[in-house]
Formats: structure tokens, sequence, C-alpha cells
């Protein structure tokens, strides 16, 4: 089953978890009168989060642009969306994302339903949709011109493409008759250092308001696989709307690990057909350090220089790209291996090795940075751990699969040095799960903040005062603080 974003499914519909099909997975009159029939969430309707991690790719960049297979994974970096009804005297919806600087109200019957709801227009949410209809688009502009009015342009620019995201999944998937919501976001992903961070919140977008207009089953622990697969890819393709909403024209690849978690292999030998994603459902939990080199970069500007680089040598470039691909190829075969065990050295090594290959070939390319160098002699030849650049290079972040039982004195030099040479360091877990979901917004955690019915409900005003990472990890809890939290639930899929 093709779980990207641009793959159709001809079977996923015969396989609906809400019981609108007939045997031959057909959808009937009675289907379409049931939908029409539901009604939306009540104002009641409990505080829920909903959380999906960012991305790195492990292996294959620069590489990709010439139809060579990249591998891209989650890591345990995460957005979280805490959605809040309103009473239903409250026509209005509210977008925060306090990580920018981010807050604003729309009334809900002043926005263009007209338009996303007539009949040439209207998409359903089982439907797959490539591209942003340019009417549509057209009819949410006004209510993007008055978002933010008194920022700089850049961040205007980042504060517009974010409500754009929003109101084109918000009018798609809801309706005028939709309960009045508080939408807050926060993330513990690096913004702007290519690592999903866009993709991770257009994930957690799209499963809330796919939740509230109930079309989700599930997740829970007992969830057959194919269930869950028809789950994840229905995310999936509104995150990916999402997306076109921020970039224009994404690759899918970000949304895709967002929403399943593990890793995929992507690969688009065929710019005129979809790209071939295959998930890596049993990809292994690795040990990451994730370091911002707090360097701009430019993707654009080092894919250009790959490519004049290629024009003056095509036969040299063309060997170096094949080696990357012969990397990716070899870094998928070794995770599938029986004997593949990342808690062990002479594995992990493997994987290491792989990927300071991967990154020599990459700097051969010219795409590497003297920040990024460095950051490889802090780790790597101090045996520490295996880096490579991640993502399109000349700046951004590097990767770091840390070797175990690394002494603790030696872990606390490296990241007092990367402090003071002003880096950004996260220490984060590769390949685990995708979005997630906590209903009702209370957590069981065993720590002294549940009350006396053993649950700890999230106030809305703790969230946006959470500080920094670790205040957002130890109240919700998906990873880092206390660990992961019972009550977080997520659509797990086994190969």
């Amino acid at each position: 089953m093709s779980s990207g974003v641009d793959g159709v499914d001809h079977d996923m519909e015969k396989l609906d978890l809400n019981g609108y099909t007939d045997g031959n997975g057909e959808i009937s009159e009675d289907t379409h009168r049931t939908r029409a029939q539901r009604k939306m969430s009540g104002p009641m309707m409990p505080a829920f989060m909903v959380s999906a991690p960012g991305k790195v790719i492990v292996s294959g960049e620069h590489a990709v642009v010439y139809g060579k297979a990249a591998i891209a994974a989650s890591i345990s970096l995460r957005s979280y969306l805490l959605v809040t009804t309103l009473s239903k005297s409250k026509r209005t919806v509210t977008l925060q994302f306090p990580d920018i600087d981010l807050t604003h109200t729309w009334v809900i019957d002043d926005l263009p339903w007209d338009a996303f709801s007539h009949p040439s227009k209207k998409k359903h949410y089982y439907d797959l949709v490539t591209s942003l209809d340019p009417d549509l688009v057209e009819a949410i502009k006004p209510h993007l011109a008055v978002v933010s009015p008194g920022k700089s342009d850049a961040d205007r620019k980042v504060h517009q493409n974010a409500a754009a995201s929003f109101l084109y999944l918000f009018l798609s998937l809801g309706s005028k008759k939709s309960t009045g919501c508080l939408y807050t976001l926060r993330s513990t992903i690096p913004l702007g250092a290519g690592v999903g961070s866009s993709a991770s919140v257009s994930v957690c977008l799209a499963a809330a308001m796919l939740l509230q207009i109930r079309t989700l089953s599930g997740p829970h622990p007992d969830q057959p696989s194919d269930e869950a697969r028809v789950q994840l890819e229905r995310i999936n393709r509104w995150a990916f709307v999402g997306e076109l909403a921020i970039h224009g024209n994404p690759s899918g690849v970000d949304n895709t690990v967002a929403t399943q978690g593990k890793a995929v292999v992507y690969q688009r030998p065929d710019y005129q057909k979809p790209p071939i994603v295959t998930p890596l459902w049993n990809f292994p939990e690795l040990p990451l350090l994730l370091v911002d080199s707090k360097t701009p970069k430019s993707t654009a500007a080092q894919v250009a220089k790959v490519a004049k680089l290629k024009t003056a040598h095509p036969k040299l470039v063309g060997n170096i790209l094949d080696c990357i691909d012969n990397v990716t190829r070899s870094a998928e075969s070794l995770i599938a291996e029986d004997d593949f065990d990342s808690r062990e050295y002479e594995s992990l090594q493997r994987v290491g090795e792989l990927m300071t290959i991967n990154h020599g070939l990459l700097a051969s390319l010219g795409v590497s940075h003297p920040r990024l160098e460095r950051i490889r002699e802090l780790v790597d030849h101090e045996e520490i751990g295996w880096t490579k650049l991640t993502g399109a290079g000349g700046g951004g972040c590097s990767i770091s699969l840390m070797r175990p039982d690394v002494a603790k004195e030696k872990l606390a030099r490296l990241e007092a040095r990367l402090e003071e040479e002003g880096y950004l360091q996260f220490e984060t877990t590769l390949g685990g799960d995708g979005v997630g979901v906590l209903w009702p917004a209370v957590l069981k955690n065993g720590l002294e903040d549940e009350d006396e019915e053993g649950g700890m409900e999230i106030d809305l005003d703790n969230f946006l005062k959470a500080p920094g990472n670790e205040g957002v990890e130890r109240l919700v809890g998906v990873h880092g603080g206390a660990g992961e939290r019972e009550g977080w639930k997520f659509w797990r899929v086994e190969s």
C-alpha cells in the first residue's frame, strides 16, 4: 500500500472505518445521506491534544534531486496542539502559536464558506488533493491580510503562511456550523532549520480537524494494522494540503514522516509522476544528537551549486551521486537485517560508518560548511558519535548517531563546548512514533501533579506559559521529562 501523499491506494476506500461503504467498497446513496446528516462535534467536546514529530534526512541529500533514493526518519522533537472548544455563543476560531508570537482570531460566520462549500469546490475528508484551488486561495486572501499587521515583513510572511495553512484546512474540513475553538500550538522542533517543523504542525492541524468531524477511528492498542494505515493516510493527505499552503510545491516527505513516524525511503525518478514512498515500519529507534549550526542556509543555492558542478564534471559528479545512492540502499538493507540490534555497538557502528561516508560524499560536492565540520571535530574526533550534515547543507543542522556508554564527563564537555560556540543542541531519538492523540487532555503520569481521580488536566494557561522545550515536554510528556506518559495513543503499523 502506498503511504506517500501522492500515491493513490485504490483499496483504501474499501476499508472505511466509519461504516460508510457497502460490501464491495462502493459508496452508496445511504452513505452520502449519512455523511450529510453527520452532526458536528458538540460544544462540550473535551479539550484534547494532538502531537506529531519532526524529521531529518538520514541519507541521500542532493542525490534525491537526481532521482536517487533518500531515507527520512522521524525525531522525538515534536509539535503539540491543544484544541479547546468554546461555548455555542462564541462564534470565533483562534490560532495561537506563541513560539512565533502569532495569535489571530477570525469570526467563523465571516469566513468564505460559500466558496469552499460550492459543489464544484467542496472536498470530502477522504479525497486526495494534490494542488490548491486558486479560487479558494483567492477567497482566503482578505482573511490573511489582517494577520500580524504590526510585524516585520519577514515575520508577517511566516505568520500568514501558517494562517493560510490553518484556514485552508479549517474551511475544507469544517462547515459554517463549526463550533468556536482555540487551536494552541507549541513546538520543541527548531523552526526554519530544515527538520520538518511546518509539516509537523500541518499534521497536528489535519488530525485535530479530522477528529473534530469524527472521521477517524482510534488510535487504540488493539487496532488492526490495516485500519491504522487508512487512518494515517487520511491524516497524511490533508497534512499535505497544509504543506501546499505553506511551501507551494512540497515533496510530501516531511508530512509523511510526521504522520506515520519511523522512516521512509523516498525516490522520484520521474518528476512527471508521483514519487515512490516506501515506509520502513520497523525502523529502529536510535540515539541522536541534533545540532543547529545557527548558520542561515539556502536550499536553492546549495542545489544550484551541485547542478553547476555536475555540468562542469558530469561523469565524476554522477559517480558521486551513484555512491550516495549506494550508501542509502546499504543503510536500508542494514536496518532490515534480522540480527540488527540498535542496542549493540556493532550495529550502531555500521550505521555510523555509512553516515560518515555519506557526509564525506556530500562534502566533496561542496555543500558542507566550516560550522558543520567543527561539529564533526567535536563529536567524531572525540569518539562520541558519527556525524553528517542533514538537509541541503551550507549551514543548517547536523545529526550525530551517538555511541553507547560514552563517559558522562565527555558528554558534559561536548555540551558546554557547543553552547560556548553558539550552537543549539537537541538530544533526541531517531525513528520514533508518528502522530499521537491525548483524548481528553488529561495525563496519568504518576506524578504529584495528578488530581484525586488520578489525572492531570492540561490547562491552557499552563500550556502557554510552559518555559521552553523542557517545560513543554514536562507538561505534555510524549518524550522528555517523565518519559512517555499513560494516555497518549498512536496509530502504529507493523510490516
